[in-house]
């Protein structure tokens, strides 16, 4: 029996001092698309997301709360898995960085970066910002001694710090990317990261002392210090992948079956403005321990609103679940992903969710609502005996189309041969028009091939949209008379002849949103 191929996909663990947002909505739904269409593909798929629970940003908001952090961290996490899953996120593992299994694999990566002499304690003097949990210089400071990301006020520190010997592995790092010129798309982030290795890297302060955070993992080889925030959420995927065993993470025995497990990760997937995390400090950590590099890193953009980042920190998020609560939770999801460049900027507006959802109601909701109608109205229900092959071109470029773009990560490609294929749909009932058919004894058989292909059709869409409206693909196969939405593979040969189809309520009905219209 042939093995399926395999894919361990990650989002970004994240950061359980706030709500998830849109910005979290939409890196999560891409990484779920991605996930379905392996899986439709004959795939067998790890999907890995969850929280970051560490960092002196917790130990503060949970002060303000009253909590203890970790009655902090619970809230928060369930928040997430909460709207992950009114989101259909099909995730296989939710990670908390809380638990006890991953604090072990965190403290076996450390002492086997220490064993090897890879970390080094000194005295760091110089500015952090609290909120983005991150050291400054100098001359990275905003005007009034503020952080050049999210402009607070930084504090100056002088204390003593653990440090990982980043720098010995720049020209390593740097031969990979310049190898392996995909290992971060889009280009634009491969060039940015290339760019900021042109300069020297320096070391990376990897702890924290416990007398100013002491919410965090202990390190192995000093009980007065925890990690920093940021290597024990990297190390979250290493966790989730089996490559370390907690119960036997005394050292190099720990790291004995990594063949065995899912690592490396096939894609890190996650937002532009931590692409240096991932592609510099990851990977260089991975080096140190003697683990292979994760296998592909994609750095998606941002959702803005008007010229502005969506953020916490500046008020203008947009809550995807409301969305959700008013246009269902397919919407949010085809929106979201039909509307974003993968690699690019996007805008929010209402105006154009509007365009976006009006596009699934009017062009394969209605083909929907059509097609299967008229085998109702002219068939009795059941799919007539006849080929059904009048869109077999059109059926195989769609998918050809989708196919390729699934794999080079351009879903909105994807999507517009999918709603192409609807389109193409349409147009063949105007073209054909099985209201006429049906008036003419002598075009039975021509009003047959005519419902057999839009069944056929309507099959092929199932499959082709299931990775972005899952819920709605369900409904759609149960109309068709199947007992589930077909894979890639069956859908292009499924035997559609006597199934009995049944009307339904419209796939997307018409919503008056809440706003008042353009």
């Amino acid at each position: 029996m042939t093995q399926r191929p395999r894919r361990y996909l990650t989002t970004p663990i994240y950061y359980a001092s706030g709500e998830p947002h849109l910005g979290h909505a939409y890196t999560t739904i891409l990484g779920d698309v991605l996930a379905r269409f392996h899986r439709q593909d004959g795939s067998e798929v790890l999907f890995l997301t969850g929280t970051d629970e560490h960092g002196q940003k917790i130990q503060e908001e949970a002060a303000r709360r009253g909590v203890e952090p970790i009655e902090l961290c619970d809230l928060m996490a369930e928040r997430f898995k909460s709207a992950w899953q009114e989101l259909e996120i099909s995730f296989d593992r939710f990670i908390r960085t809380t638990e006890q299994e991953h604090v072990a694999v965190v403290q076996a990566f450390l002492q086997r970066l220490w064993d090897r002499g890879e970390i080094y304690d000194d005295v760091y003097r110089g500015w952090y910002c609290v909120h983005e949990e991150r050291y400054w210089t100098e001359k990275d400071l905003g005007e009034g001694n503020t952080c050049p990301d999210c402009h607070r006020p930084v504090q100056h520190v002088e204390e003593k710090n653990y440090f990982f010997r980043m720098s010995a592995y720049q020209d390593r790092l740097v031969r990979h990317i310049e190898e392996n010129p995909d290992w971060i798309v889009p280009d634009i982030r491969r060039n940015e990261v290339l760019g900021f290795l042109q300069k020297p890297l320096g070391d990376l302060s990897i702890s924290r002392p416990k007398t100013r955070v002491r919410w965090g993992v202990t390190l192995p080889f000093d009980q007065d210090h925890v990690a920093y925030v940021w290597v024990d959420a990297l190390i979250n995927y290493l966790t989730a992948s089996g490559a370390i065993h907690p119960e036997r993470a005394d050292g190099e025995r720990g790291f004995d079956d990594v063949s065995e497990s899912w690592w490396p990760a096939d894609l890190h997937l996650m937002g532009k403005d931590i692409i240096t995390t991932h592609a510099v400090y990851w990977p260089t950590l991975l080096m140190g321990v003697g683990l292979p590099v994760q296998r592909q890193i994609l750095a998606h953009g941002w959702w803005v609103v008007g010229d502005t980042k969506m953020s916490k920190s500046l008020g203008n998020v947009v809550d995807p679940l409301a969305l959700r609560a008013e246009f269902g939770t397919d919407a949010v999801r085809w929106y979201l992903l039909r509307e974003m460049s993968t690699g690019g900027d996007a805008s929010y507006t209402p105006e154009r969710f509007l365009v976006r959802y009006e596009e699934l109601s009017k062009i394969l909701g209605n083909l929907a609502s059509r097609a299967i109608a008229m085998i109702g109205k002219y068939r009795g229900g059941v799919v007539p005996d006849a080929r059904g092959r009048g869109l077999d071109t059109e059926i195989e470029a769609a998918f050809e189309a989708a196919r390729s773009a699934m794999t080079r990560y351009r879903v909105h490609e994807a999507l517009a041969a999918a709603m192409d294929l609807a389109r193409s749909a349409n147009g063949y009932i105007e073209e054909r028009q099985p209201w006429s058919q049906a008036k003419d004894d002598t075009a039975a058989s021509q009003l047959d091939e005519t419902l057999a292909t839009l069944a056929r059709v309507l099959v092929a869409l199932c499959a082709l949209f299931e990775p972005v409206v899952p819920a709605k693909m369900s409904e759609l196969s149960k109309s068709l008379g199947l007992d589930a939405v077909p894979n890639l593979h069956e859908a292009l040969s499924i035997p559609i002849v006597g199934l009995h189809v049944t009307k339904d309520e419209p796939l997307f009905p018409k919503v008056e949103p809440s706003w008042e219209r353009p």
